[in-house]
């Protein structure tokens, strides 16, 4: 055994501690895995956890600067959600850019965050930020107002140059009007093709 508690031949001692937090990880785990094709309760969740976050906040009357430095972390994550993984700007076109012209080949639009982690993300975030106003010391004291002022110049700021790049590279991050696509009736004719 060496002196980091590992044996010579590469495995770990782990403490029953240590097994019960990784057994307790692994469940966790699973179950975060399972809520994957829910979106409509997993957002529905993140809104009740937002609510009670905000009655909270609203109920003491503090821990304004907690709630603008939420805010901040998710415009953050709101622009990783509208964005495409790879920039046309920033990359040279390798083959993966963006679509420009009506003429150019379908390459679907890829996140740079994905919505399961963006969700997860914002959920933690809020459930961090509400486990927060239970300790004082982060009740620091400013005018909200200024705050939220400065907030909303800054999400202003920030959508007009996201919306702006939108348009200049001919992109739609989101679904809606887009036409979707069925497995369903192509599997279905091939199986009959099959019977006949």
């Amino acid at each position: 055994i060496t002196m980091d508690g590992s044996d010579g031949d590469g495995g770990s001692i782990a403490t029953p501690v240590q097994k019960r937090a990784h057994e307790a990880w692994m469940v966790y785990k699973h179950y975060l895995d399972k809520t994957t094709p829910h979106s409509t309760h997993r957002w529905i969740g993140t809104l009740v956890v937002f609510l009670i976050y905000c009655v909270r906040v609203y109920s003491i009357h503090g821990f304004y600067i907690i709630s603008y430095g939420l805010g901040i972390y998710l415009l953050n994550l709101l622009i990783g959600f509208l964005s495409p993984l790879v920039d046309p700007e920033l990359e040279a076109s390798d083959g993966a850019s963006l679509p420009t012209r009506g003429s150019d080949e379908f390459k679907p639009f890829i996140r740079r965050l994905p919505e399961f982690k963006f969700w997860y993300s914002m959920t933690k975030a809020f459930c961090i930020a509400f486990l927060m106003t239970f300790f004082s010391v982060f009740d620091v004291p400013v005018f909200w107002p200024i705050l939220l002022c400065y907030w909303v110049v800054l999400f202003v700021l920030t959508m007009r140059r996201q919306i702006s790049h939108m348009i200049k590279h001919k992109y739609i991050p989101f679904s809606i009007g887009k036409q979707k696509y069925s497995g369903r009736r192509s599997s279905a004719s091939s199986g009959a093709s099959r019977a006949d």
